[in-house]
């Protein structure tokens, strides 16, 4: 782990909930939080890209009323004044939303999506709006006419950031922001955090709201926390989780508790090893980290097994022509208009759904369930899957193919309908992060963070700064 040194004390390299818990202590301000975010912003995010929009002005003001009102004894819950980035999807009343597209700019929100809504309630201080990739439609975290961001591991060869949640994750990084909300649709949430050094959760459907944020698949899509360490991340997940009447995906879902069994560590826990040939085309890199971090969750107590899964990860590609035709369905008079400025990888992915008939949508539907059966025929008296969460670290941007997608082992979570932590597990060369996923059934986020928790107790990857960021 590199030494933060006097950075520990410095508000935008402070983790969230050790944020939150100086912030409500009154042993800091949340005007010195805002304050520290936005000159970080000011600083690196011309070369870093992380931003759409920066609501500085009213993040000052937000942060001058949390501060009196924390002081006179009214703060609101234990994350009032903590600062947060959102990723352009997600709609605020009156701010633009451009989903990522050239083709929206300019576009103002006639709503307040309810994610937004249950952070500001919470007394969270939204600094801006961060880069997705065009309608969120992409894996690499590329964006053609909009620009790409920085990952900030590397600052002198442009790397691929990791989509479609390219800016949150940059944005949590670089430490120009303490936490930010993604959407995971085929893992645009474990992808930049894989990339970026982060902790992502992937929910499942139902679980967080999604009213209000421009949708690419109504079947996948799922906002998530993208954040430094798991309790972040659990502590995210419990403020944006929960039924919403204007959802109803989300009604009947069971409240959720992650920090209920979050201490329990993983002694007598069994957790599945990929198969040996799912190590095809894995770099050596991913493969030792992955292997270590398997070595040291053993060594917490837990016993690792075999698993004969009922696909290959790849394979299930049939499926994700869902994500294609309803993104057509949302997206389809812009990508049908050559005139518009769509990207065109985006453009291409888009029209591709205009393919596939009604028969072959119910017919993917279909094979879609019988996996969801056979795996959990296959999981039984197990408590998660472990995979890398990518076959390699950042590539350079210069060397994307958009033809190839980053997501063989993030997207059966989506088509499935499983939840997925992903959280640092090691460094390849040039000192990239790498990354480690824990798979567990749906609506079990309690388990996958458990897992999380437990390794990051017994290791200091998540604690890791990009070099050339700290200052």
């Amino acid at each position: 782990m590199n030494d933060p040194g006097p950075l520990a004390t410095d508000p935008a390299f402070l983790p969230a909930h050790v944020l939150a818990r100086e912030i409500a202590a009154r042993r800091m301000s949340p005007v010195d939080a805002v304050e520290a975010c936005l000159r970080r912003i000011e600083r690196h995010d011309e070369k870093l890209h992380a931003f759409t929009e920066i609501y500085a002005g009213d993040a000052r003001l937000a942060a001058e009323g949390a501060e009196k009102m924390i002081k006179a004894g009214q703060a609101v819950g234990p994350l009032h004044g903590v600062p947060i980035a959102l990723k352009d999807l997600i709609e605020i009343e009156d701010r633009v939303t451009m989903g990522g597209s050239a083709a929206w700019r300019g576009r103002r929100s006639r709503v307040t999506a309810t994610i937004a809504r249950r952070l500001m309630a919470a007394g969270m201080i939204v600094i801006g709006k961060t880069h997705t990739v065009e309608f969120a439609f992409g894996g690499w975290g590329t964006n053609e006419h909009l620009g790409t961001p920085w990952n900030p591991w590397d600052l002198e060869t442009h790397r691929v950031p990791g989509g479609s949640s390219s800016g949150s994750g940059v944005a949590v990084a670089a430490r120009l922001a303490p936490w930010a909300i993604g959407t995971d649709t085929g893992g645009s949430v474990r992808l930049p955090s894989s990339f970026c050094g982060l902790t992502g959760l992937k929910v499942p459907a139902g679980r967080v709201s999604t009213y209000g944020i421009l949708p690419l698949s109504s079947t996948f899509d799922t906002p998530g926390p993208m954040a430094r360490c798991v309790e972040d991340a659990a502590l995210l997940y419990g403020a944006i989780s929960g039924p919403d009447p204007l959802d109803p995906k989300t009604r009947g879902i069971r409240p959720a508790d992650p920090f209920g069994a979050l201490a329990r560590g993983v002694r007598g826990l069994r957790l599945a090893r990929m198969p040996k040939v799912e190590r095809e085309g894995v770099t050596s890199e991913v493969i030792s980290a992955y292997d270590a971090a398997l070595d040291r969750l053993a060594s917490l107590g837990a016993e690792i097994v075999d698993i004969a899964l009922p696909f290959r990860f790849a394979g299930l590609v049939e499926a994700s022509a869902v994500t294609n035709a309803e993104s057509y369905y949302f997206n389809r008079t812009l990508a049908e208009d050559p005139a518009q400025p769509i990207g065109g990888a985006v453009r291409a992915r888009v029209l591709s759904g205009s393919q596939l008939s009604a028969h072959d949508y119910l017919a993917t539907e279909h094979y879609r369930q019988d996996m969801k059966r056979a795996l959990a025929a296959a999981m039984d008296g197990i408590d998660a899957i472990l995979t890398p969460t990518t076959a390699c670290a950042a590539i350079p941007v210069a060397e994307v193919d958009e033809k190839i997608v980053p997501s063989r082992f993030t997207r059966f979570g989506n088509l499935l309908d499983l939840c997925a932590l992903s959280l640092p597990n090691g460094v390849g060369a040039g000192e990239l992060p790498l990354s480690l996923q824990i798979v567990c059934r749906s609506y079990d986020e309690e388990m996958a963070l458990r897992i999380g928790h437990a390794y990051q107790g017994a290791t200091d990857w998540h604690q890791r700064t990009p070099p050339g960021i700290g200052i």
